[in-house]
């Protein structure tokens, strides 16, 4: 048994990985695309919230197909899919193209996202101990992978179809290799729980949500613009462009290695609040300076800040009582991700009426209202732990 749950553990941490890095290497060729197609900035923010409508069109019909099939069969057939869709953004050939190609990859990177992160609240409960932010740990780091091989392969001029190509029959082959190691996780309590209507969401789903909210609005921003906004505003060449999103990957990574260790120091809500805060000041700091350079520490604070927060919301919406880790985490992140959807047009339509520099204030705010929101977290200390969580005191 001990072995089984090892062979899971490393699994999941591989299907994380893979995941972050076919984002990473769709966010780096983004200003490629965008000047191929010749789109401002608004009609890009139009097109990036097809993905995130997309994305949070099918986290219901994930956490349904997780509830009655298991994480693991919806994670292996989602993860070979995601990895064959990259590709389409690539072959689009104006702005509605690319509109409907990003759909569909948000679509099935949601499915993804929603089972792979239940897969991972089962093995943390098998193994008795937090290991949640060790995986998103390893999204970033492949986020971070795929958008430095993004940014060397756009300093040589590599074709945005080609790349996708590559990296998703690499993706492929490490997602066949370990989908079969990953847990059955159907159990009497997934059986049982098909659905969560709106009026029934536990007080705590709903406060995490709005967390998360503010949190995944602030990551898809940063994953969207940050290019965009060193070789716009900053004029950077194609490959510092791209770094840009590597180093505040990095930044995420390292901190969310070190997430369970923070946490277990500062408690589940000072660890929160002190990321939201952190957050803002690196933003703040990355849109004040004037060369490319030294935006990147400003990334690094923001990717640090940010780095345990969603693992947490996560985590914790899979180990609510009386809710199936599926609709938990289904509910947590449908909620969560319509951040998505408000944030990059809002920050494309705002860079239009404005400037990008002042757009990405949306992003500031956000942290603000995420750490004003800690305060509901009473009762959350239990995240991590492999626990239910019983109730919230708000």
């Amino acid at each position: 048994m001990e072995r089984k749950l090892s062979a899971a553990w490393w699994g999941t941490v591989v299907l994380f990985l893979v995941h972050g890095a076919i984002v990473g290497t769709w966010v780096s060729r983004i200003p490629a695309i965008q000047s191929a197609l010749r789109l401002n900035n608004g009609i890009l923010g139009l097109t990036l919230l097809a993905s995130a409508a997309g994305a949070v069109s099918t986290i219901p019909l994930a956490g349904w197909l997780i509830t009655r099939y298991g994480s693991k069969k919806v994670t292996g057939a989602s993860g070979v899919m995601f990895c064959v869709v990259v590709v389409l953004p690539g072959l689009a050939f104006n702005a509605i193209t690319l509109a409907a190609a990003l759909f569909i990859f948000g679509a099935i990177a949601a499915a993804m996202d929603v089972s792979m992160n239940a897969q991972g609240v089962e093995v943390e409960k098998k193994l008795g101990k937090p290991t949640m932010s060790r995986f998103h740990a390893m999204f970033s780091a492949g986020a971070m992978a795929g958008a430095g091989v993004g940014g060397l392969l756009a300093s040589h001029g590599v074709a945005p179809a080609a790349h996708f190509a590559m990296s998703g029959a690499i993706s492929v082959a490490a997602i066949a290799a370990v989908s079969r190691r990953l847990l059955e996780t159907h159990s009497n309590v997934l059986q049982q729980r098909n659905g969560l209507p709106l009026k029934r969401i536990p007080r705590v789903l709903m406060a995490l949500s709005a967390i998360g909210f503010c949190i995944l609005l602030s990551e898809g921003a940063m994953s969207d613009w940050t290019a965009v906004y060193l070789r716009q505003a900053l004029r950077a060449g194609p490959g510092m462009a791209a770094t840009g999103y590597a180093v505040f990957s990095a930044a995420m990574a390292g901190f969310r290695f070190l997430g369970d260790w923070i946490t277990s120091r500062l408690g589940p809500l000072l660890a929160v609040r002190m990321g939201c805060l952190l957050a803002a000041f690196g933003l703040v700091w990355a849109l004040s300076v004037h060369l490319p350079g030294w935006t990147f520490s400003g990334f690094a604070i923001t990717g640090a800040g940010l780095s345990v927060i969603i693992p947490l919301v996560f985590g914790s919406g899979g180990r609510v009582e009386s809710v199936s880790p599926g609709t938990g985490i289904a509910t947590v992140t449908g909620i969560g991700y319509i951040g998505f959807i408000v944030g990059p047009p809002a920050i494309g339509f705002a860079s239009q009426l404005f400037t990008l520099r002042y757009a990405l204030g949306i992003v500031v705010a956000c942290c603000l209202i995420a750490a004003w929101l800690s305060r509901f977290m009473v009762g959350f200390e239990k995240a991590g732990s492999g626990e239910p969580i019983v109730e919230l005191h708000i």
